[in-house]
């Protein structure tokens, strides 16, 4: 059985249609509008080695804040339909990343519980258009929709680009292992036997 969602969220900011395959080949199609966070969106599913295909278009003029929140909404939520009840998966999952300069830590628990750390401080302004603190948005809408905890932890660098394009790669990364099926097929891997 194929773990994969297709999640579509209209309002009045923002129209998008997302399909996401966790069993997949680290292939995407996006078109968003932001070329840069394609680019980022395309390190979490090609280190993740998930099939990620979204179209998206939001109200722009105003800045990229809707539409990045709401890209976070849908990814998590698409990840939370494609896990279902996480029979059988690892859980809990770390990378440890560097690019260049920069050192950062994603550690994630797929727990049912939403919760973000971010221990991240990118330099002042903005990177290929993108404002830096759409990056926290982003990841704080992905774990409450997507109910999980994760811990962003920066341990060296300077550079905004490699920063934020490590946390992505980190992301996929950790997010691969987290989903990955192990031995015990299944099971829910909790004592309570539940993971909501």
């Amino acid at each position: 059985m194929q773990r994969k969602a297709h999640v579509s969220r209209k309002t009045a900011e923002t129209k998008i249609e997302l399909e996401l395959t966790l069993d997949g080949e680290g292939k995407y199609a996006l078109k968003t509008g932001l070329p840069f966070f394609e680019h980022m969106l395309s390190q979490v599913a090609y280190h993740g080695s998930f099939d990620l295909e979204i179209s998206a278009s939001g109200d722009l003029g105003t800045g990229y804040h809707h539409l990045v929140e709401d890209l976070g909404l849908c990814l998590g939520q698409a990840l939370r339909e494609a896990l279902g009840e996480k029979k059988g998966i690892k859980r809990y999952a770390h990378s440890l990343l560097p690019m260049d300069e920069a050192l950062i830590l994603v550690a994630l628990d797929l727990s049912g519980r939403p919760y973000l750390n971010y221990d991240f401080q990118l330099p002042p302004g903005n990177i290929g258009g993108l404002d830096g603190e759409l990056v926290e948005e982003f990841l704080r809408s992905f774990a409450n929709e997507g109910k999980l905890t994760m811990h962003v932890k920066q341990l060296d660098g300077q550079n905004k680009h490699h920063l934020v394009e490590a946390l992505f790669k980190a992301l996929g990364r950790a997010l691969k292992e987290a989903v990955e099926i192990t031995g015990r097929d299944g099971v829910v891997p909790s004592t309570k036997g539940v993971l909501s």
